[in-house]
Parts: C-alpha cells; sequence; structure tokens
C-alpha cells in the first residue's frame, strides 16, 4: 500500500502544545518521514509530541528549495512509508512553500490527509469580526512606509470595492510601524483589526474604526507574531 502526505499543522508559539488536538498528535506519532520548513523549529515540536527523532528523516522545504527535489521528498511514500508536511507555525500548505509539494502529491496520486491544528490566518478572521464570507491575504507588505501607505490605501479600495476583508502578516519587530502608518493612512471610518500572538497566554485581538485605536498600542506589539486586517465601510 502505497505512503500518504500528512499536513501537520504546528503551534503558533512556545509552549503552546495543548493547542494541538490529540487525534492530530496520535497521527503524527508513527510518521518517520517529514518535510520541514526550518529543521530546528521542526524537530523541536516533534520531541514534544514524542517522535523519535534519531529515527526520521527530513527534507527541507522553504522559498528557496528547486522544483527538481520536490520529487524525492515523497519518494518514500513508493515503499509504502506516510510523510509529514510540517511549517514553522500554523497549517502547511496556506500562506506557506508546502503547498507546491501538496499539488506534486495530487499530480502524483499519492493521498493527502490534512489534520485539524491552529491556522494564524483563520483564527484571525474568526476573532475580527469582518467579513468571513470573501477574504484575501496578501503576505508580507512593503517594509518601507511610503510604499506600505499606499500597499494599504490600495487594499483599503479593493476591500471598499468587494466589501472583502484583506489581512497580512508582517515581521515582528515591524509590528509598531504597520500600525502607526495604517492609522495614518487608512479612512477613519475604516475598521482595523490585530490579532497577535493568537493561542497564547498573551493573546491580543481588537477589532475597531481606525478613529477609535491609539497610536500607542503599536509599541505593545512590538516583536509578538500578529496578523494585520482591515475592512472598508
Amino acid at each position: 500500500m502505497a505512503g500518504k502526505l500528512f499536513l501537520i499543522p504546528s503551534p503558533l508559539g512556545d509552549n503552546a502544545l495543548h493547542t494541538i488536538p490529540q487525534p492530530t498528535l496520535d497521527a503524527i506519532l508513527p510518521i518517520r518521514h517529514f518535510v520541514v520548513e526550518t529543521g530546528k523549529v521542526a524537530r523541536r515540536f516533534l520531541k514534544q509530541v514524542g517522535v523519535p527523532l534519531q529515527e526520521c528523516e527530513y527534507y527541507d522545504l522553504n522559498k528557496r528549495t528547486e522544483p527538481q527535489d520536490l520529487p524525492e521528498m515523497l519518494s518514500a511514500t513508493k515503499r509504502g512509508c506516510d510523510v509529514g508536511l510540517l511549517s514553522d507555525a500554523g497549517a502547511p500548505g496556506v500562506a506557506d512553500p508546502g503547498a507546491r509539494l501538496v499539488l506534486l502529491a495530487h499530480q502524483k496520486g499519492i493521498q493527502v490527509v490534512p489534520l485539524i491544528g491552529p491556522s494564524a490566518i483563520l483564527l484571525s478572521v474568526m476573532a475580527s469580526g469582518l467579513n468571513g464570507q470573501s477574504f484575501t491575504f496578501h503576505g508580507y507588505l512593503s517594509p518601507k512606509r511610503p510604499q506600505l501607505a499606499k500597499d494599504l490605501r490600495r487594499l483599503e479600495a479593493a476591500s471598499r470595492k468587494g466589501n472583502t476583508t484583506q489581512l497580512w502578516i508582517e515581521a515582528p519587530y515591524r509590528n509598531q510601524a504597520t500600525v502607526e502608518v495604517a492609522l495614518e493612512s487608512l479612512h477613519p471610518e475604516t475598521l482595523f483589526s490585530v490579532a497577535c500572538d493568537i493561542t497564547l497566554e498573551t493573546e491580543y485581538i481588537f477589532t475597531g474604526r481606525v478613529k477609535d485605536w491609539k497610536k500607542s498600542v503599536g509599541a505593545e506589539l512590538q516583536k509578538r507574531p500578529a496578523m494585520f486586517l482591515l475592512l472598508a465601510r
């Protein structure tokens, strides 16, 4: 019997193994072949789960991975062995380089098994109160403030035209600048939401009109993983 490709969600922060459902943990334990975004991060998680690291084979899959390297990552399935795909945080294949491997698995007739677990994108949309029927994730926007302001006004225009929630992520050390530029650039009535440290004890989630936000909040979110969302009214 051919092996399967299991899509394994990982915690969104340290000391958050409790956010992974037991059936997902049970499914991970027998797997010995893993495709990972960052080896160190993946091995730390797998050790917490109880997987014997010394028995495992690892392949790195990130944005620099060449297409010709992907087939080898699925080779174990030909021997009847399952392969696990891991992102550094959250759901693999969603805003993640692992999507390429998932597509290849389908093309090769390999069964793909998504496991239940945390996704920063989905959880932030759920908790925002914004339009969950139609939303678009943009990844990272420009790190330069003038261009970021233009990017945000572009997202705001798209949101207003289609009543669509727009969301993006930023490097944690740029959170303060992102909040400041958003509050300076967006329309006062636009709804702006930040979901920070999702699933952690320090979790902070707030949605409000741009004019209701305090710029000082940005400093409090600095260097903490966060998702940003907006919905123009």
